[in-house]
């Protein structure tokens, strides 16, 4: 396969997140660069940290995190709510010159908690035509000189962003990765983005997105190079497929438990649950195991984003079904399990070498 293997670095303030071992030092500087270590040396690319109001920054942890490794990649999520598009050029720019050309960039445009940092989103036509700018600018910023652009959210004049972006061999600046599955959040994609990142959706349900994506990249005149696409899922690996499955189900038992005693969950979102999230809810109608490895149950239980779908089995199931997503046209991976370190280590042993063939 040749594609990217990333992990998730858990950017919590509170311990525990989604099973994870709840130890007070859980997010000290000490203990994220412990991931990251690990990261490095069971083989990953590199790993997604993501962002929300109310975490810790996420590209100031990437900056540190960069500063005590050599080959790790941070696909820092960041809002254009958060940064003005210049800024942020700037501050991306300086860090990739700075880690060796290590940026990844995973542009967020989901709903957040507006007030709470003095943002005003709009609607989703708002939103997403201002995540289209961002881009567009940032790219602009990255690639070219004296850049002037009047757009309806977004402005420069003049503007060229010190240091230079290094252009190297199929890497002209660090990559724009993006989801959504909204047919705003689709359009977005298609035209400016570089890597369309899914849910753990079942592989026809990949195909389909695959094919309109393709199919709209044409239509609305795609300029850069051909949009690339990006899998973000829970890999439950254990030794045996039966010791997999009991560990897989006895977890979701747990969130069944928890759930009833917090009197259920709601699964839906202020204002209603994103296209794609909703996607994946309604997958438990077509049953709890799909595609032989893909578990539905755990999102009738609270779990969330990539929480909601699990491909589940032994290292050599869950990299035959890894591979079935490649063969669609998927190739960056970007995968999780808790405990966060103990399950990093057990399938960059065990899942990456099969993977890396």
């Amino acid at each position: 396969m040749s594609s990217e293997f990333l992990w998730y670095i858990p950017n919590q303030v509170e311990p525990g997140h989604r099973g994870d071992d709840a130890t007070t030092d859980h997010n000290t500087f000490d203990a994220l660069v412990g991931h990251a270590l690990t990261l490095e040396e069971r083989g990953w690319d590199g790993a997604l940290i993501g962002t929300s109001w109310g975490r810790p920054d996420t590209f100031t942890l990437a900056t540190a995190l960069t500063a005590r490794t050599t080959t790790f990649e941070p696909l820092i999520a960041i809002r254009p709510g958060y940064w003005r598009p210049a800024n942020f050029a700037s501050a991306a720019a300086t860090l990739d010159h700075l880690s060796g050309g290590r940026v990844r960039i995973n542009i967020v445009s989901g709903q957040d908690r507006l007030a709470a940092y003095g943002d005003s989103e709009g609607d989703q036509a708002h939103r997403y035509a201002r995540t289209r700018e961002f881009m567009q600018l940032v790219r602009r910023l990255w690639t070219e000189e004296s850049v002037t652009f009047e757009g309806e959210h977004f402005s420069v004049t003049d503007s060229t962003v010190q240091p230079r972006i290094v252009t190297r061999p199929g890497r002209p600046h660090p990559r724009l990765y993006f989801g959504g599955a909204s047919e705003a959040a689709e359009r977005v994609a298609a035209t400016e983005a570089d890597v369309q990142l899914f849910w753990g959706e079942p592989l026809d349900g990949v195909a389909e997105r695959i094919d309109r994506l393709r199919a709209l990249s044409a239509e609305l005149g795609r300029e850069h190079a051909p949009l690339e696409f990006g899998l973000r899922i829970t890999t439950v690996v254990r030794e045996t497929t039966d010791e997999a499955w009991a560990d897989a189900e006895a977890k979701v038992a747990v969130m069944a438990e928890q759930a009833r005693a917090g009197g259920g969950v709601d699964q839906r979102p202020h204002r209603g649950p994103a296209t794609g999230q909703q996607r994946l809810l309604d997958l438990a109608a077509r049953g709890d195991v799909i595609d032989d490895h893909l578990y539905t149950a755990p999102g009738r239980y609270g779990g969330g984003g990539a929480g909601t779908t699990w491909l589940v089995g032994s290292a050599e199931d869950v990299a035959k079904s890894l591979r079935r997503y490649a063969d669609l046209g998927v190739t960056t991976f970007v995968l999780s399990d808790t405990p966060y370190v103990r399950e990093m280590r057990r399938q960059g042993d065990h899942l990456l070498p099969l993977l890396r063939d």
